[in-house]
């Protein structure tokens, strides 16, 4: 496939004519006769001076950082003069506090300079990460082909992470995999597509696309939060019987959080995956509602879509993320149970569910919890303990499906009913118990109002999270970890 050159990448990305060149000549280094007429011909061949180009422009008025690779430079390798530059605009970038879009397109480490130039990569990565640590953001765009070392440093540590479509995309190049083990890599396995649907990646993005992608995510990860929106208006809650509501939270047509976010919420970027090979059943997205900036982490409403372990250390990601771009948090609760399964069990399930209430109950940013539908078990638990929690009007949460308490206490699964009214598993019991505290109404049934529904719950998140933004950070977590010191307590 043809390539995207570093000069289109920038043209296509910024606004036009608001590029300024950071670089500097390239730093010398000791090199051989024959290095030293590679250098010169891929400069003639290329008009750059090194294999990448670094330097600010803006995408729709706002200022943004770019570090982009010319793989027609000596296969985009990094040496110690290409090294250098990309740490010090990625340390300008951190300075002056802008987003940073990095975009490799690379064979990986330059062989002619050899293992020096292979630990150029440890400081490119350590630039990288205080930039991040820093609270900028670090958007990734792969382009066709990028492998070894750079996919392996700063090629992989994006907040938000995209490629070319078709894009080879992997840590062994195929040409060195031939040459060691005699054969070709299995075909289809270092693609960007693949890399998508495995979840390494957050998405596939053509290049003409590139620029809308990051103007959306910039509004959410950079551009400041709008005006608080006024309160929904007060209205009487109706009683309804526990388990109306969880017959009504199992209606297949009822709106989930993917519903939710493409009716209730404005700038959305739908992320994918853990990062680390898993693809599961979490949705991750950036998005704003009400003007509110936010990640989004919500338990897709799945036919048989029970949480195993993958889906929550994707839910730990979204936590990460938020911590990281010190945005909100929104955890949209919509599970019918865990994942009963050997592979759930030997995967860390039980371990995966310990962590996420452990960071979640101490996450540092302001953090809001929607009881949508059903919220059952374990999986539940571990994305309730937020500074405010919201309630649909038939949401609910139980230890477990109400069938599974009826088949503890009677041996059967026809008490169910029963066991959901005395647990106190509705909306109003969870309210009453200080679990809950907006309740979200229902007229009378969100799969019969499902886009009104959406606008009133997105409204609902974007008043709390304007509440939340303003409170003093640490007197916010302070109030969080007393409130469920004290839950059930006289």
């Amino acid at each position: 496939m043809s390539r995207i050159s570093a000069l289109q990448l920038r043209d296509a990305v910024l606004d036009p004519g608001s590029f300024v060149s950071w670089d500097a000549p390239p730093v010398e280094v000791a090199m051989s006769e024959q290095y030293r007429d590679e250098l010169a011909a891929a400069r003639a061949a290329t008009g750059l001076d090194e294999s990448v180009l670094t330097g600010e422009g803006t995408v729709a008025g706002r200022r943004v950082a770019v570090v982009a690779g010319e793989f027609d430079f000596l296969a985009g390798s990094i040496g110690v003069a290409a090294a250098e530059r990309i740490t010090a605009a990625i340390e300008r970038a951190t300075d002056l506090r802008l987003p940073l879009l990095a975009s490799p397109s690379s064979g990986g480490t330059r062989m002619q300079e050899g293992t020096v130039a292979f630990l150029q990569m440890v400081k490119i990565a350590a630039a990288v990460t205080m930039h991040k640590q820093a609270h900028l953001p670090y958007l990734v765009y792969l382009r066709h082909p990028t492998t070894g070392g750079v996919f392996a440093s700063w090629g992989s540590l994006g907040h938000i992470t995209v490629a070319e479509p078709g894009a080879l995309i992997g840590f062994l190049g195929p040409r060195v995999y031939e040459q060691l083990y005699g054969a070709p890599f299995p075909p289809g396995v270092q693609t960007a597509e693949n890399l998508r649907h495995h979840g390494v990646i957050d998405g596939v993005v053509p290049l003409e696309g590139l620029r809308q992608t990051l103007d959306w995510a910039l509004k959410v990860v950079a551009d400041p939060p709008g005006p608080a929106p006024e309160p929904l208006p007060e209205t009487p809650i109706p009683e309804v019987e526990a388990w109306t509501s969880v017959e009504a939270s199992r209606r297949p047509d009822r709106p989930g959080v993917g519903h939710l976010l493409k009716h209730g919420a404005g700038a959305r970027v739908l992320l994918s995956g853990t990062g680390a090979g898993e693809a599961a059943t979490t949705l991750l997205a950036l998005a704003r509602f009400g003007g509110q900036p936010v990640v989004v982490l919500g338990q897709q409403r799945l036919v048989g879509g029970l949480v195993g372990p993958g889906a929550l250390r994707e839910a730990r990601r979204g936590m990460a993320l938020a911590a990281g771009l010190q945005l909100p948090l929104v955890l949209v609760i919509d599970t019918a149970g865990p994942a009963l399964s050997q592979e759930a069990e030997q995967g860390g399930l039980a371990a995966e569910i310990a962590r996420c209430l452990s960071e979640l109950v101490t996450l540092p940013v302001p953090t809001v919890s929607v009881l949508m539908g059903q919220g059952s078990g374990g999986p539940a638990l571990a994305m309730v303990p937020a500074d405010r929690v919201l309630a649909a009007l038939h949401g609910w949460l139980a230890p477990l499906p109400p069938e599974g308490a009826s088949a503890i206490v009677f041996r059967d699964t026809e008490h169910a009913p029963e066991l959901a009214a005395a647990q106190g598993v509705r909306s109003a019991d969870l309210q009453r118990n200080g679990i809950v505290d907006v309740i979200v109404p229902e007229s009378p049934d969100a799969a019969d109002e499902p886009i009104e529904f959406s606008k009133r719950l997105g409204r609902a998140i974007a008043v709390e999270v304007a509440g939340l933004s303003g409170q003093v950070d640490a007197a916010r977590l302070t109030a969080r970890l007393d409130r469920y010191r004290r839950m059930g307590l006289p």
